[in-house]
């Protein structure tokens, strides 16, 4: 295995995909994962962690791989139940990942850190890499949009991303700390990567917290970005529309501008080649390469080529092995 130490910032079903190929492949033992805790809700009177959730189950060979989210051969029995009980149900749980929430909400009442809790839900799940927490504390990302103000899931799963947004925010990050575990994970890395997730609203959620952008910006380890875009188009979810909602350019150019003093370099697909020398300009190196990443021995080769070209090109030393 490779000594490189990665820290991953990951959200979504794209940053799921991207911690998976890095533990299938040579940098599991030296691998963090901080993930998105901006998308958590209420639902039924249990506290929700989506993204969390989806890299644990991910990771543990668990989820869902038809959907992208929920846990394998799960069936939604309750859901169904509370739906004669007059609840609504938009919001899919199954019946074994009410489990999960369960067990989430008992310990949150009990005091118990969340960053424990994810940690102890891993475990539950063999789960041996890492997953942090930028914060215990509750950060939301919330969506002004035509209907008014949208919790980040009425947005996403009830309203299915159709209303137009005018501002996104992160409720209450300003009051957060960031958790010691992510700052040391981003303190330690020799390499900090950003996953090809939403940059508004997942990456966008974690970097509110305060300390966390300002901890990659000095650190010594160089920065890079896959682009969750590929020739304007998302991979996966609303990045395109909602970037340009927000008067951003809806391309991998955008995501350079918006990573602008924080990236050193973007991973970009190889159709989107012309854009290169447009980012180059702002000061960030491009990375030019097949980005598209879809069965899991798909994304270990994916992960592993870009981890390889991107250090080669940023001078990083890696393994014989981790180059093999």
């Amino acid at each position: 295995m490779s000594e490189l130490n990665i820290t991953l910032l990951a959200g979504g079903v794209g940053g799921a995909k991207a911690a998976e190929g890095l533990t299938l492949g040579p940098y599991r033992n030296g691998l963090n994962i901080i993930g998105n805790i901006g998308d958590d809700q209420s639902f039924h009177g249990l506290w929700v962690s989506p993204d969390i959730d989806t890299l644990t189950y991910t990771l543990a060979n668990a989820i869902d791989r038809d959907q992208g989210w929920g846990l394998k051969g799960d069936s939604k029995r309750v859901l169904s139940q509370l739906q004669t009980l007059g609840c609504d149900t938009w919001m899919q749980l199954g019946d074994l990942d009410f489990a999960t929430h369960i067990y989430r909400t008992v310990q949150r009442q009990a005091g118990v850190r969340p960053t424990e809790i994810a940690r102890a839900i891993a475990r539950g799940y063999q789960v041996d890499v890492p997953i942090w927490l930028p914060t215990d504390h509750t950060v939301a990302t919330k969506l002004d949009t035509e209907s008014g103000w949208l919790d980040f899931q009425d947005y996403f799963v009830g309203e299915r991303c159709a209303p137009k947004v005018r501002q996104v925010c992160y409720h209450n990050a300003h009051l957060a700390t960031a958790t010691p575990e992510a700052l040391a994970a981003i303190d330690n890395a020799q390499l900090i990567v950003i996953a090809p997730s939403n940059p508004l609203l997942s990456i966008g959620a974690i970097l509110a917290i305060p300390g966390i952008r300002s901890a990659i910006e000095q650190s010594r380890a160089p920065v890079i970005a896959i682009s969750p875009l590929i020739a304007g188009q998302a991979m996966k979810g609303p990045a395109a529309k909602l970037m340009q909602e927000l008067d951003m350019r809806p391309d991998c150019l955008g995501i350079a501008q918006f990573y602008q003093g924080l990236i050193d370099l973007l991973v970009i697909d190889e159709s989107d080649a012309h854009l290169a020398p447009a980012i180059e300009k702002l000061g960030i190196q491009t990375l030019q390469t097949a980005i598209v990443m879809n069965e899991p021995s798909d994304r270990e080769h994916k992960m592993r080529t870009i981890i390889t070209m991107a250090s080669q090109q940023l001078g990083i030393h890696l393994s014989a092995r981790a180059c093999a």
